[in-house]
């Protein structure tokens, strides 16, 4: 959305197998590429093989190039700690090894603190019984992996389907970051409409729901995350009762999933990061339709903009 160039940072993180590790930052927005590689280890230029012997002292990475105004460091954290099991100091699930550790590679002081930090407090939030152990060490030079193993979640779907499913990681991630704990945090912060849509998949009734008839400008934002979704200026009357967008702001923050519930073949769209359910894809001719729920968004006026952190969005509806 926003063409102005912007300050770039490079993350690096290990986490075990790095097929594993690029889908989940690809294509945000704020985050200009993913690369798979080796770092931490004694060798020069090493090869998948080689890694592998567990003889260089490599580990699996990814470097991040980011935006940080756009995708703050503290956001690539959060997404960092729910990919791997920070208790094991072994490997990540099938993968055994030391080629397979966690470690979070700083490249500056600001990043170290921030990392630190969110150690510290995924330790005090005791969410895992075990200590975590997950390195956080100075960032070393980084070899890009060969090309096969670049973008692999993408050019090698079924291969990567199957690996992901039997890795063990899905299963991990879902036992230990969708606890009773977190779904009764949630219950806190929602309304038990907005629970049964967002986390349920449910519906709300049409023409009886908060936007679908809301004609001020501005962000219509994730009632979870906050990420910015959608723009009233892509806003439009489809007669179906719900608000109905052509377009999202970012196809970055919007994920799309078969649905094959109700006897239907229908596309879902989930929120990118805090995988809420917002509603569904449709073809009406050649125009998508994006029909979202009310109850999964929450609504920015123009003036509030600025107040509320979305400030970069002014100029969209200038």
């Amino acid at each position: 959305m926003d063409n102005a160039i912007q300050r770039t940072e490079i993350a690096t993180f290990a986490g075990g197998c790095f097929w594993c590790m690029v889908q989940p930052f690809d294509t945000l927005p704020g985050i200009d590429s993913v690369i798979s590689g080796y770092t931490g280890g004694h060798t020069i230029n090493p090869t998948y093989q080689e890694v592998g012997t567990e003889t260089t002292g490599h580990a699996e990475a990814v470097q991040i190039t980011f935006q940080p105004e756009l995708f703050p460091y503290e956001r690539l954290l959060d997404i960092y700690w729910r990919l791997i099991d920070p208790t094991d100091r072994g490997g990540q699930f099938g993968d055994r090894g030391s080629s397979y550790r966690t470690a979070i590679f700083v490249h500056n002081e600001e990043q170290r603190k921030k990392a630190e930090a969110s150690k510290q407090a995924l330790q005090k939030s005791k969410r895992f019984k075990k200590p975590i152990v997950t390195e956080i060490v100075p960032a070393v030079q980084f070899f890009p992996a060969e090309d096969e193993h670049q973008d692999y979640y993408n050019t090698h779907r079924r291969s990567y389907n199957l690996y992901l499913e039997g890795s063990g990681r899905e299963e991990f991630v879902e036992r230990n970051w969708n606890t009773k704990k977190d779904k009764d945090h949630l219950r806190q912060q929602l309304t038990e409409l907005q629970y049964r849509v967002t986390q349920n998949r449910e519906t709300e009734l049409a023409f009886q729901n908060e936007y679908w008839n809301n004609e001020r400008k501005g962000l219509y934002v994730d009632v979870i995350s906050g990420d910015p979704l959608f723009s009233s200026r892509d806003k439009y009357d489809a007669g179906t009762g719900w608000p109905t967008f052509s377009k999202p702001i970012e196809e970055g923050w919007i994920r799309k999933e078969s649905d094959l519930s109700n006897s239907q073949v229908r596309t879902a769209l989930r929120s990118r990061i805090s995988k809420s359910h917002l509603g569904h894809l449709v073809q009406d001719g050649n125009k998508p339709q994006y029909r979202v729920n009310s109850a999964s968004l929450r609504f920015i006026p123009v003036v509030q903009l600025e107040t509320e952190g979305y400030g970069r969005y002014m100029p969209f509806f200038e």
